[in-house]
């Protein structure tokens, strides 16, 4: 074969390869097409159409800070709780203390009644029942200062207005010389312990 000849075979191969690297060409292209759209989503989206991974963590943290607030409440509650506790104990000790002695008190103001009426019966002018006289008076006194020292205080209202707070009208008496409800009559002296009454002053009161 001469040259001339091999030179337009080769000449009429050339379009047929061309055309067929074009086809191999367009094969290649829809493969990968193809591939991606067969690959799996990748966007923030789930294929579900659900939130996106950005939007779960926000809700997430969210939650997670409704969950800390409300622990930090719950703390701050439990503190005040326990401060009111230790402060009612801290009340009831103190008015324990305080008021230990009240049954106590109670009974042995019997003791200053029946010694002050001892004195209410000697006469102050009979000479010979002035030695009995000092002794009662003295025996009162020092029971008075024991009384002071644990705060055991006597109400003596004579003269004073009615306070029905303090005192117990037993009768009500004319009496234009002094004020309407005043106290007249000292019947029975009161005990207050601590500022709580223990018993009240019994009185006569006057009425206009």
């Amino acid at each position: 074969m001469s040259e001339q000849d091999k030179q337009q075979q080769n000449e009429q191969q050339t379009p047929a390869q061309d055309e067929q690297g074009f086809a191999d060409t367009d094969a290649v292209t829809g493969e990968v097409e193809t591939a991606a759209a067969d690959a799996p989503v990748t966007r923030d989206e789930s294929p579900e159409g659900g939130p996106s991974v950005e939007e779960e963590l926000a809700q997430t943290q969210e939650r997670l800070a409704k969950v800390e607030k409300a622990l930090a409440e719950a703390d701050v509650r439990a503190q005040a709780e326990m401060q009111n506790v230790r402060r009612r104990a801290e009340r009831d000790v103190e008015s324990a203390h305080k008021f230990a002695l009240e049954k106590f008190a109670g009974d042995i103001l019997t003791v200053a009644d029946s010694l002050e009426r001892g004195l209410a019966t000697l006469d102050p002018e009979d000479e010979a029942l002035k030695p009995a006289r000092e002794g009662l008076e003295l025996t009162l006194k020092v029971l008075l200062d024991v009384f002071a020292k644990y705060n055991l205080e006597q109400i003596d209202p004579q003269g004073e207005p009615f306070n029905p707070e303090h005192h117990e009208a037993m009768t009500m008496i004319p009496a234009p010389d002094v004020e309407p409800n005043s106290v007249v009559e000292v019947l029975e002296k009161g005990y207050q312990l601590n500022g709580r009454l223990i018993r009240p002053a019994r009185v006569v009161v006057s009425k206009t």
